[in-house]
């Protein structure tokens, strides 16, 4: 029989005390452990090794599951919130327990959670209903993007969604290379503005979008458009573009997320222009 510490790597590094007794531990060599500092008692009736990850120690000592965009986060999908707070999955019928600099944002969504992290299906899903349309389809692009989301999984998060919501899985593609062309095409499409995705020009190569043949619309993310080596580039290929007869958008983080109708003013000015 394994021990407590190797039964508990190999489940995920936390449990309740009711899962470890029904794997054969009893309370009392649960507590020998705990005092001996083998194990640690997060909260009580959860169990833990010592080298637990901080968030997943917080999650449980709040009394639940990390979830949400905290999920996210640990695996590099992009999400659309700034904020550091965890989101704790706690159920239905649970409340959030007392612990030390708690910025925790709980979740009581049905189902029952059990300590540690959802996994990327249930984490997207709740996604939706804490943060809405927007941020869901950016996350759910970046990680379908990734390879972590198939076919079966994609269905099992549409059937998960209210019926008004599944039509953002019916428009996501795999190709966004961030989430800001996520949210840029998502608000097109709202406006009936229909865009050709990652399109390749010749002497230019690919871009982001292009509207009604001629209008370049390209999304640069902070994090990949930071320096003046990539600034020169993305220049360059704006006049290699004008040369060819497109007129070329460029927005950046800032823009998209926190200036809008800016944006939005400029592209249908653009678009207007070009069916003068």
């Amino acid at each position: 029989m394994l021990s407590a510490p190797d039964t508990l790597a190999r489940i995920g590094g936390i449990a309740t005390g009711a899962r470890l007794q029904e794997l054969g531990f009893s309370r009392r060599s649960l507590a020998r452990l705990v005092q001996k500092g083998v194990l640690e008692r997060i909260r009580p009736g959860v169990f833990a090794l010592p080298r637990i990850e901080a968030d997943v120690r917080t999650a449980a000592a709040h009394g639940g599951a990390l979830s949400c965009v905290s999920v996210l986060r640990r695996l590099k999908v992009w999400v659309l919130s700034d904020s550091d707070a965890l989101h704790v999955w706690l159920g239905p019928n649970h409340h959030a327990q007392q612990h030390d600099g708690c910025t925790c944002v709980s979740h009581f969504y049905r189902g029952t959670p059990a300590p540690g992290h959802t996994d990327l299906e249930t984490a997207l899903v709740h996604l939706y209903r804490c943060q809405g349309d927007e941020a869901f389809f950016a996350s759910f692009e970046s990680a379908w993007r990734k390879g972590l989301l198939f076919r079966s999984a994609r269905a099992r998060i549409r059937a998960a969604l209210p019926q008004t919501a599944r039509w953002l899985i019916d428009l996501a593609r795999p190709d966004a290379d961030s989430g800001l062309e996520s949210l840029l095409r998502l608000r097109l499409h709202l406006l009936g503005i229909q865009l050709d995705c990652q399109v390749r020009i010749h002497g230019v190569g690919v871009v982001d979008f292009v509207v009604a043949g001629r209008l370049i619309l390209e999304a640069d993310g902070k994090e990949n458009h930071d320096g003046s080596s990539q600034r020169h580039r993305d220049r360059q290929r704006d006049a290699i573009a004008s040369r060819l007869g497109y007129e070329t958008l460029r927005f950046d983080y800032a823009q998209i997320i926190h200036d809008w109708p800016t944006v939005q003013a400029a592209i249908l000015a653009a678009l207007a222009r070009h069916a003068a």
